[in-house]
Protein backbone atom coordinates (compact mmCIF):
# COMPACT_ATOMS: atom_id res chain seq x y z
CA UNK A 1 0.00 0.00 0.00
CA UNK A 2 2.42 2.71 -1.34
CA UNK A 3 1.81 6.11 -2.43
CA UNK A 4 0.53 5.20 -5.23
CA UNK A 5 -2.30 3.02 -3.78
CA UNK A 6 -2.86 5.93 -1.14
CA UNK A 7 -2.79 8.96 -3.89
CA UNK A 8 -5.66 6.74 -6.11
CA UNK A 9 -7.47 5.86 -3.27
CA UNK A 10 -7.60 10.13 -2.15
CA UNK A 11 -8.44 11.03 -5.83
CA UNK A 12 -11.93 8.09 -5.85
CA UNK A 13 -12.27 8.91 -2.20
CA UNK A 14 -12.83 12.85 -3.42
CA UNK A 15 -14.74 11.87 -6.72
CA UNK A 16 -17.18 10.04 -4.19
CA UNK A 17 -17.04 13.13 -1.70
CA UNK A 18 -16.52 10.51 1.29
CA UNK A 19 -13.06 12.69 2.59
CA UNK A 20 -13.34 15.76 4.84
CA UNK A 21 -10.50 17.05 6.28
CA UNK A 22 -9.96 17.61 10.15
CA UNK A 23 -12.02 20.60 10.83
CA UNK A 24 -9.96 22.62 12.71
CA UNK A 25 -12.80 25.33 13.04
CA UNK A 26 -15.05 23.57 15.39
CA UNK A 27 -15.44 24.60 19.02
CA UNK A 28 -12.91 21.97 20.68
CA UNK A 29 -13.65 24.42 24.14
CA UNK A 30 -17.23 23.00 24.75
CA UNK A 31 -17.77 19.99 21.73
CA UNK A 32 -18.02 17.18 23.77
CA UNK A 33 -17.23 14.52 20.73
CA UNK A 34 -18.58 11.41 22.55
CA UNK A 35 -22.08 13.07 22.47
CA UNK A 36 -21.16 14.45 19.00
CA UNK A 37 -19.48 11.85 17.00
CA UNK A 38 -21.33 12.79 13.62
CA UNK A 39 -18.73 15.83 13.89
CA UNK A 40 -15.70 14.40 14.27
CA UNK A 41 -13.35 13.79 11.01
CA UNK A 42 -10.40 11.06 11.12
CA UNK A 43 -8.75 13.58 8.86
CA UNK A 44 -5.13 12.17 8.64
CA UNK A 45 -2.64 10.73 10.90
CA UNK A 46 -2.86 12.48 14.13
CA UNK A 47 -4.71 15.32 12.87
CA UNK A 48 -6.72 16.81 16.41
CA UNK A 49 -5.60 14.13 18.73
CA UNK A 50 -4.73 17.08 21.16
CA UNK A 51 -8.22 19.05 20.37
CA UNK A 52 -10.41 16.39 20.94
CA UNK A 53 -12.63 15.96 24.36
CA UNK A 54 -13.18 14.02 26.58
CA UNK A 55 -10.99 11.89 25.09
CA UNK A 56 -7.84 14.12 24.83
CA UNK A 57 -8.04 14.06 28.92
CA UNK A 58 -8.88 10.19 29.11
CA UNK A 59 -5.89 9.35 27.05
CA UNK A 60 -2.65 11.90 27.22
CA UNK A 61 -2.41 10.96 31.07
CA UNK A 62 -0.98 7.87 29.99
CA UNK A 63 0.95 9.01 26.78
CA UNK A 64 4.69 8.69 27.81
CA UNK A 65 8.32 7.49 25.90
CA UNK A 66 11.22 8.23 27.51
CA UNK A 67 12.25 4.88 27.96
CA UNK A 68 11.19 1.30 26.42
CA UNK A 69 9.96 0.51 30.04
CA UNK A 70 7.88 3.55 30.31
CA UNK A 71 6.62 2.99 26.28
CA UNK A 72 5.39 -0.55 27.25
CA UNK A 73 3.15 0.62 30.22
CA UNK A 74 2.00 3.63 28.32
CA UNK A 75 1.25 1.82 25.31
CA UNK A 76 -0.64 -0.99 27.02
CA UNK A 77 -3.05 1.56 29.03
CA UNK A 78 -3.69 3.39 25.56
CA UNK A 79 -4.28 0.21 23.82
CA UNK A 80 -6.93 -0.83 27.43
CA UNK A 81 -8.72 2.66 26.20
CA UNK A 82 -8.68 1.33 22.51
CA UNK A 83 -10.59 -1.64 23.89
CA UNK A 84 -12.74 0.34 26.11
CA UNK A 85 -13.63 2.65 23.26
CA UNK A 86 -14.10 -0.48 21.55
CA UNK A 87 -16.53 -2.86 23.71
CA UNK A 88 -18.36 0.93 23.84
CA UNK A 89 -18.90 0.89 20.27
CA UNK A 90 -17.27 4.45 20.42
CA UNK A 91 -15.17 4.76 17.47
CA UNK A 92 -14.41 8.35 18.33
CA UNK A 93 -12.53 6.87 21.02
CA UNK A 94 -11.03 4.34 19.07
CA UNK A 95 -9.64 6.44 16.28
CA UNK A 96 -8.22 8.85 19.49
CA UNK A 97 -6.48 5.88 20.95
CA UNK A 98 -4.81 4.67 17.69
CA UNK A 99 -4.03 8.27 17.01
CA UNK A 100 -2.25 8.52 20.59
CA UNK A 101 -0.37 5.29 19.61
CA UNK A 102 0.65 6.59 16.43
CA UNK A 103 1.88 9.99 17.63
CA UNK A 104 3.83 7.96 20.48
CA UNK A 105 5.31 6.03 17.65
CA UNK A 106 6.62 9.06 15.42
CA UNK A 107 7.62 11.18 18.52
CA UNK A 108 9.56 8.21 19.36
CA UNK A 109 11.03 7.85 15.98
CA UNK A 110 11.74 11.82 15.89
CA UNK A 111 13.80 11.61 19.26
CA UNK A 112 15.60 8.46 17.79
CA UNK A 113 16.31 9.70 14.54
CA UNK A 114 17.44 13.23 16.35
CA UNK A 115 18.20 13.23 19.82
CA UNK A 116 17.77 16.92 20.18
CA UNK A 117 14.05 16.43 18.98
CA UNK A 118 15.34 19.06 15.99
CA UNK A 119 15.16 17.37 12.75
CA UNK A 120 15.98 20.36 10.36
CA UNK A 121 19.02 22.65 11.05
CA UNK A 122 17.71 26.30 12.18
CA UNK A 123 20.03 27.92 9.96
CA UNK A 124 19.92 26.36 6.74
CA UNK A 125 16.56 24.95 6.90
CA UNK A 126 17.93 21.41 5.67
CA UNK A 127 16.89 18.06 6.85
CA UNK A 128 19.25 17.15 9.40
CA UNK A 129 21.74 13.62 9.25
CA UNK A 130 19.96 10.93 11.17
CA UNK A 131 21.80 9.78 15.05
CA UNK A 132 24.50 6.95 14.51
CA UNK A 133 22.24 5.06 16.88
CA UNK A 134 18.77 5.76 15.49
CA UNK A 135 17.96 2.59 14.91
CA UNK A 136 19.65 1.01 18.65
CA UNK A 137 19.08 4.01 21.13
CA UNK A 138 15.62 3.65 23.87
CA UNK A 139 13.99 5.93 22.09
CA UNK A 140 14.08 3.50 18.67
CA UNK A 141 12.80 0.58 21.12
CA UNK A 142 9.99 2.95 22.29
CA UNK A 143 9.14 3.40 18.49
CA UNK A 144 8.89 0.01 18.15
CA UNK A 145 6.86 -0.78 20.56
CA UNK A 146 4.50 2.05 20.14
CA UNK A 147 4.59 0.56 16.08
CA UNK A 148 3.35 -2.54 17.02
CA UNK A 149 0.11 -1.40 19.06
CA UNK A 150 -0.47 0.82 16.23
CA UNK A 151 -0.30 -2.19 13.98
CA UNK A 152 -2.67 -3.84 16.40
CA UNK A 153 -5.35 -1.26 16.55
CA UNK A 154 -5.01 -0.59 12.81
CA UNK A 155 -5.85 -4.25 12.05
CA UNK A 156 -8.53 -4.56 14.55
CA UNK A 157 -11.88 -5.92 12.07
CA UNK A 158 -14.11 -3.72 14.54
CA UNK A 159 -11.93 -0.77 14.40
CA UNK A 160 -11.97 -1.02 10.47
CA UNK A 161 -15.47 -1.74 10.30
CA UNK A 162 -16.24 1.12 12.44
CA UNK A 163 -14.07 3.37 10.61
CA UNK A 164 -15.48 2.80 7.42
CA UNK A 165 -19.17 2.96 8.68
CA UNK A 166 -18.32 6.32 10.38
CA UNK A 167 -16.49 7.57 7.16
CA UNK A 168 -20.12 6.26 5.37
CA UNK A 169 -22.31 8.31 7.74
CA UNK A 170 -20.34 11.52 8.36
CA UNK A 171 -17.10 11.82 5.64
Amino acid sequence: MGRRFFVRWRGICKLRGMCRAFDYDLDFETTDFRQHPEMYRVGRGEQGVLLVQPYKSEILPHWRFRTPEIAEESAQAIRTRFIQYRDARDFVGMDMARKFLQMGFTRSRRYANHHSGRKYDPETGKTLPQDPDSETSEKAESARIFKQYLDRANADPIYRQALALHREQFG
